[in-house]
């Protein structure tokens, strides 16, 4: 093991994923599949999905092994649930009994799909949570989490309300989102804390400098989401695509005007990487992140089963040395134009604080 930029990744002989390992979120928390699966945009924030290709997707990953099903109570306020549970009801039952859920809750929402911000007082918590249990069809939920926390309550408060849910036997695990290395102490203080949500790729690589080691201190697991940016960095994004109404790209930093054309210069070096394994670019990226330890699992959000096909695929794909060194020559560490959010957004996220 060697310890690069104060994180330490797998670099022996080669950085690989292998399709039959599992990988363990936490010091006490469980046992998944390496990859995992990101429900969002079967709902919201990238435009009109397609029903029956979701839930097939979600059916598809199941049957390859996959058992972390990533969600939020807000996504399409509460129609993500919905899915999920009808993707369960609908699945064989192995598969059904081995997928876990993990959820996320506290946005508060308007009619027309806005933000007003998060509520993570406990009596909020247990509402939240019962509705859930509710949507999801479940007498408990694997791992549950508030999607950013809320400034006005501590979230020594907000823990507790979720480990007392813990005890009554209603969550199995209690997991973070978006928080920094002080809040990460704070909360691993009141109860055990499985895992940390927060967006972990290439082009994404703030919590490398101290949220991660705090992580690993703690004996924290990490779920990364954004393995590919929200598909900036897949090699399926056009300099000229129009993005359908709906899809919150259009108010993202990265992929606006310069900034989109940076970022993509980015992801056409990193084609040169991928085209001399013979892989794709989201493999590549998505084997990068794979890479960076035993304790992280990615979230990949394939709404469609040729997209979930290609993700499995990098769990396939050796990292050589020399090839880790040209993936972070062809996307450097800071590389990205353009914050990962709009300043709105980025004004809830602890981790950046």
């Amino acid at each position: 093991m060697t310890t690069n930029e104060n994180v330490t990744v797998t670099t022996t002989a080669t950085a690989t994923a292998t399709a039959t390992a599992t990988r363990t979120l936490g010091a006490a928390g469980p046992s998944v599949f390496p990859l995992g699966l990101g429900c969002m945009g079967m709902s919201a924030l990238y435009g009109e999905a397609d029903r029956a290709e979701s839930l097939a997707t979600i059916h598809a990953a199941l049957d390859a092994g996959v058992t972390l099903l990533d969600t939020g109570d807000f996504y399409g306020m509460g129609h993500n649930e919905l899915l999920i549970n009808e993707a369960l009801r609908t699945a064989p039952a192995a598969a059904r009994e081995q997928a876990l859920t993990s959820v996320k809750f506290g946005a508060l929402r308007t009619v027309e799909g806005g933000f007003t911000g998060y509520d993570g007082r406990p009596e909020a918590v247990k509402n939240f949570l019962a509705y859930s249990l509710q949507r999801l069809g479940r007498d408990h939920i694997d791992i549950y989490r508030i999607a950013r926390v809320d400034p006005d309550v501590p979230i020594e408060e907000t823990v507790g309300a979720i480990a007392e849910a813990v005890e009554a036997g209603h969550v199995r695990h209690i997991g973070l989102s978006e928080v920094g290395a002080d809040t990460l102490r704070r909360a691993a203080a009141v109860a055990p804390i499985a895992d940390l949500q927060i967006e972990y790729s290439l082009i994404s690589r703030g919590i490398e400098d101290e949220i991660l080691p705090t992580a690993r201190e703690l004996g924290i697991g990490i779920t990364a989401y954004g393995v590919l940016s929200r598909g900036l960095i897949s090699g399926h994004f056009a300099r000229d695509r129009a993005l359908a109404p709906g899809d919150f790209r259009g108010m993202s930093p990265r992929f606006q005007g310069d900034n989109l054309d940076r970022n993509l210069d980015l992801v056409d070096a990193l084609r040169k990487v991928a085209d001399s394994k013979g892989v794709s670019v989201a493999q590549t990226a998505i084997a990068w992140v794979l890479s960076r330890g035993e304790d992280i699992v990615p979230l990949v959000g394939a709404r469609r089963r040729d997209r979930l096909a290609e993700a499995l695929g990098a769990m396939e794909i050796t990292l050589s040395k020399a090839d880790l060194a040209a993936v972070e020559e062809a996307v450097p560490a800071g590389a990205a134009a353009g914050e990962r959010y709009p300043a709105a957004q980025m004004a809830h996220l602890d981790s950046e604080h």
